[in-house]
C-alpha cells in the first residue's frame, strides 16, 4: 500500500463579473480568484481494498457529493484512455480532514479535487499536462481548473480559462462565514445581468496587482451576486459592515456565498476585526498572504 499526502488551499474572489448566460445552463465569468492560507488535509491510500472509497471529518459529504472520490475515478478513466491497464488501477481510499466551511463560496469541494488531480497525476509521473489536467478538472467543476493551478488568475468563460496574475502583496485577510449557507445554483437563478447596480472594475484591479498595490486592489473588490445573496442571508450584509468599520481597506462575499472576507494591510487592526466577528460568528478566520 502507497500512502500520499497533500493540502488542498481555499480561493476566494477578488472580483467577480457574471457577464452572460450560455445555452448550457452556465454562466459566462470574468472573475480574479486568489488561493488563501486555508486548507484541507487530504491522505490517499493506493492499493486499498477495492474502488475508490472517501470519508470525511464532515459525515455528510458522502457519495457522489464528494468531490474528491469523483476525482479519483475520473483520473483513473483518463488514465486508461492513455494504455494504463485498467486491471492494475488500484482500489484507493481517499481520508479528508476538512477545514473550509462547505457552503461559502471558497470553493473547498473544488479544492479537493483539484488536489486529488495534482498529487495522483504527480505520483504517476506526470502523465498529464496542466493544460490537460486542468481540462480533465472542468468536467467536475467550474472553481476545479483554478484549483490545480493555484496562486493567482484572471478566471474566464465558465471558469476554465485561466490568465495568471501577479498574487496580493503582504497582506492579512479577516474572512467569516454565517450560519446559513447558499445554493450556487439558487443565486445565479436570480441574477439578472441587467439589473445589477455595480460593476467590478476588473481591469483595474489587474493593474493594481501588478502593480503590487494592495489599496487599488482593496478598492476595486466587488462580486456582483452579493446583493442578491443578501436578500437570504442577513447577515452577509452584516459582516461585510463590520469589516468596513473595523479598518478593511475592502470587502466583498467570495464566490456565491455565503463567506465574506475584507483585507487589511496592518495585524493589529485585522487581529481587533477578527475578535469582534467571533464575539458573533463561529466560523471566523484570520489569514495572512504575501511575502
Amino acid at each position: 500500500m502507497v500512502k500520499l499526502h497533500t493540502k488542498a488551499p481555499a480561493k476566494i474572489n477578488l472580483t467577480l463579473d457574471v457577464l452572460s448566460r450560455r445555452n448550457d445552463g452556465y454562466h459566462n465569468l470574468s472573475t480574479i480568484m486568489h488561493e488563501i492560507p486555508l486548507v484541507d488535509d487530504i491522505d490517499i491510500y493506493l492499493g486499498q481494498g477495492k474502488g475508490v472509497r472517501a470519508k470525511t471529518n464532515f459525515a455528510f459529504i458522502r457519495g457522489d457529493k464528494n468531490l474528491a472520490s469523483r476525482a479519483c475515478k475520473l483520473f483513473f478513466d483518463e488514465l486508461t484512455t492513455i494504455g494504463y491497464d485498467y486491471e492494475k488501477v488500484p482500489g484507493v481510499f481517499i481520508d479528508i480532514h476538512k477545514r473550509i466551511p462547505v457552503g461559502a463560496g471558497l470553493g473547498g469541494g473544488s479544492a479537493d479535487a483539484a488536489a486529488v488531480l495534482n498529487v495522483l497525476n504527480e505520483h504517476f509521473r506526470f502523465p498529464f499536462s496542466l493544460e490537460k489536467l486542468m481540462a480533465i478538472g472542468a468536467q467536475l467543476g467550474a472553481d476545479v481548473p483554478f484549483c490545480i493551478h493555484g496562486g493567482c488568475a484572471l478566471c474566464e468563460g465558465i471558469g476554465e480559462m485561466i490568465t495568471p496574475q501577479k498574487t496580493l502583496p503582504h497582506c492579512f485577510i479577516v474572512m467569516a462565514k454565517p450560519t446559513a449557507s447558499i445554493s450556487t445554483a439558487d443565486i445565479f437563478s436570480l441574477y439578472r445581468t441587467d439589473k445589477s447596480r455595480m460593476r467590478p472594475d476588473t481591469a483595474g484591479a489587474l493593474s493594481a496587482l501588478e502593480a503590487g498595490d494592495l489599496g487599488g486592489v482593496s478598492r476595486r473588490v466587488y462580486n456582483v451576486l452579493q446583493e442578491y445573496a443578501e436578500r437570504g442571508v442577513k447577515d452577509i450584509f452584516n459582516i461585510h459592515d463590520i469589516l468596513l468599520r473595523q479598518g478593511a481597506l475592502g470587502a466583498s462575499m467570495s464566490g456565491s456565498g455565503s463567506s465574506v472576507f475584507g483585507l487589511f494591510d496592518e495585524r493589529e487592526t485585522a487581529e481587533t476585526c477578527y475578535a469582534d466577528l467571533k464575539t458573533n460568528y463561529v466560523d471566523v478566520y484570520l489569514l495572512e498572504v504575501g511575502a
